[in-house]
């Protein structure tokens, strides 16, 4: 398949992968993403973490968070993320995409173009999520100051069958990191 490895420093021949990471807000996505990032690049991988805010910030900006809008931010996401994935890379997608339709499109893309693809359900609780609540968002949904929260007013499809489902309040980033490294391993991605 064209364009699904390339030849590392080393001489050896690096398989790219796309590892998209779903949840709620506050459910650990990027922590675990980086935690496996870090490995890896241990590993001598190369490794993009795409960041959903920063996706946000500098690829999607001027997006609301309507249905179609967050489509559109996922599709964009996914796109990027196959481009570096056939190109060797492994793209960390830590990423809400609450629509499971939009979800399967982006597999379905890297299905299409014979690049590795993995989805984690990082399925921790609304309730822990909002206690977490690492951008403070939870609380101004409680006091009204936003809406469409995904998990709490607007939807979250939680995907049926991921290739992994990590349970972030029952295990810490390390043991997930260290679940999600071995099945990529399993998948010979790692």
């Amino acid at each position: 398949m064209p364009g699904t490895a390339t030849t590392g420093t080393a001489g050896t021949t690096e398989r790219g992968a796309t590892v998209w990471l779903t949840g709620l807000p506050s459910a650990g996505k990027t922590t675990i993403a980086n935690a496996l990032a870090d490995r890896l690049r241990a590993e001598g991988h190369r490794v993009e973490v795409l960041d959903g805010d920063e996706i946000r910030e500098f690829l999607s900006a001027g997006l609301g968070f309507s249905r179609e809008d967050r489509h559109t931010n996922v599709q964009r996401i996914g796109f990027v993320a196959e481009l570096l994935a056939s190109n060797g890379v492994k793209a960390l997608v830590p990423v809400i995409a609450p629509y499971a339709d939009s979800r399967e499109a982006v597999r379905k893309r890297h299905q299409s173009e014979g690049t590795g693809y993995l989805e984690v359900h990082v399925a921790t609780p609304v309730e822990v999520c909002s206690v977490r609540d690492v951008k403070g968002l939870y609380a101004k949904q409680a006091a009204g100051e936003i809406s469409g929260l995904t998990g709490v007013d607007d939807p979250y499809e939680a995907p049926d069958s991921p290739d992994l489902r990590i349970e972030s309040h029952t295990q810490s980033v390390p043991e997930s990191a260290a679940a999600l490294h071995a099945l990529l391993t399993e998948r010979g991605l790692a």
